[in-house]
């Protein structure tokens, strides 16, 4: 896994990433793991993921307005989500490849159906805990078999009707939380232990990554942005159904 061609498929798939984050604010997780599924077990791929998606969320949750408020509101979500990432990251951890694989590939083409259908629900606040609370439990299953903490953070967190800058900030702190939540259940059952390159593998992924976003932000600013956002949603929608029939067809 160290030759240069490995080394070279993780600038590329980081910069591309890093590029789509720049452009839309988020994807870069989402559409890595896609593609490092495609050259690695879905567990190799999640813990190379771990340094550029908390370092990138966090600078992303630093950046926004009101932080306070939005833990006020969301942390009845978040403390579902610590917890049963906790709970299930052994499913990515077990011999079972080729489930993992297909359980990536259909969260990521569910994710991209419902952005290409353009799928929005509206949550009334007096209900927002114990909804919260529910998808933020969900949210740890699918990021502890998966690797992926989109579904259903992303479209319940839409659904909060919150302002452009609070959304992105709201996103961020899901994704930040599901990260460290993930790494602490990886390294509780000694994943970079058992494979200690995927340390400074992911740290040479964080700086790709940063390297994506800057061209990203450059490119937001001369491009259609609803454009940019409909090819990517199609291709993650190609490369989940591939990555879900290639899971399925070896079982």
């Amino acid at each position: 896994m160290e030759s240069w061609e490995f080394w070279l498929a993780v600038a590329i798939i980081f910069v591309g990433a890093g590029i789509v984050k720049g452009v839309v604010g988020m994807g870069l997780p989402t559409i890595a793991m896609g593609l490092l599924a495609l050259k690695m077990p879905p567990l190799e791929a999640a813990t190379l993921l771990l340094i550029p998606s908390f370092v990138t969320n966090a600078w992303q949750l630093a950046t926004g307005p009101s932080l306070s408020n939005l833990w006020r509101r969301m942390w009845p979500m978040l403390t579902a989500i610590v917890i049963v990432t906790l709970a299930s990251a052994g499913l990515i951890v077990g011999g079972h490849a080729h489930i993992a694989q297909a359980a990536l590939g259909l969260s990521l083409a569910i994710y991209a159906t419902l952005g290409l259908l353009k799928i929005h629900f509206k949550v009334p606040p007096a209900h927002e805990p114990w909804i919260g609370a529910f998808m933020g439990a969900a949210t740890g299953v699918v990021t502890g078999a998966t690797g992926i903490n989109v579904i259903p953070a992303v479209p319940y967190l839409q659904s909060l009707d919150l302002e452009r800058d609070d959304l992105i900030q709201a996103l961020g702190l899901s994704f930040t939380v599901s990260t460290m939540a993930m790494a602490a259940g990886l390294l509780h059952r000694g994943v970079f232990t058992h494979s200690p390159w995927l340390l400074g593998a992911s740290l040479f992924a964080l700086v790709a990554g940063f390297i994506g976003m800057f061209i990203g932000q450059y490119l937001r600013e001369r491009m259609s942005l609803e454009t940019f956002r409909r090819v990517f949603q199609i291709g993650l929608l190609v490369l989940g159904t591939y990555l879900a029939i290639e899971g399925f067809a070896h079982m």
